[in-house]
């Protein structure tokens, strides 16, 4: 089994998680998370060139990204 392999079942498991907490209205926590998730499969999907799948973490990065910046910047209103 190579390195990156437990990292990217991990980072699966930790983006499974951090969904469910986000939409259990733990945004931040979730969003956290989910980042944590995807940078540790991305050594897998690099070293299998699968550049289309990091081009779509990339942009599920932006996605959740934005959603924390909008949960910190909204939650006290």
């Amino acid at each position: 089994m190579k390195n990156d392999v437990p990292l990217r079942i991990t980072g699966s498991c930790l983006v499974i998680v951090g969904w469910v907490l986000i939409n259990h209205t733990y945004t931040t926590e979730g969003v956290l998370i989910t980042l944590l998730g995807d940078v540790l499969a991305l050594p897998w999907l690099i070293r299998l060139k699968s550049w289309d799948m990091a081009v779509m973490v990339g942009i599920m990065h932006g996605v959740t990204i934005h959603k924390l910046a909008q949960g910190l910047f909204t939650s006290g209103s």
